[in-house]
């Protein structure tokens, strides 16, 4: 294979990015390194290369097993590269942080209750 791809038209035709303009930030950002040395959007990527990607929603580690240049469905894209990222231990602080935080606002926390605000405006008056 001779071919030579962008390593953001690539990470957008692997489905690691929704659109190629977001893999090109990501790369003028420094979220996407190869060796520990952020690259360009510009760079070629080339097979057994190894890719340490941040994304919003997650950590990607992957090694490029085939050159792909457009954009495939999922079950197809996932055949160009390895998934190398290491299984995340679960901190216990962010699970017991996340347990808490239910959307909902506590109870006599934050706007004031219709009483209460009765009760203010009489002590204001």
């Amino acid at each position: 294979m001779n071919e030579k791809i962008r390593i953001d038209k690539y990470l957008w035709s692997i489905r690691i990015f929704k659109t190629r303009s977001v893999a090109a930030d990501a790369c003028d950002k420094g979220r996407v390194k190869l060796n520990g040395t952020s690259v360009k959007a510009s760079k070629n990527v080339n097979v057994n290369d190894e890719y340490d990607i941040k994304t919003e929603d997650r950590k990607w580690v992957i090694r490029v097993v085939g050159l792909l240049d457009h954009r495939v469905q999922y079950s197809e894209a996932i055949k160009y590269y390895i998934d190398l990222t290491p299984a995340e231990k679960d901190d216990p602080a962010q699970i017991q942080a996340s347990s808490f935080h239910t959307g909902k606002r506590l109870s006599k926390i934050g706007r004031p209750t219709k009483k209460q605000r009765r009760d203010l405006e009489d002590f204001i008056e």
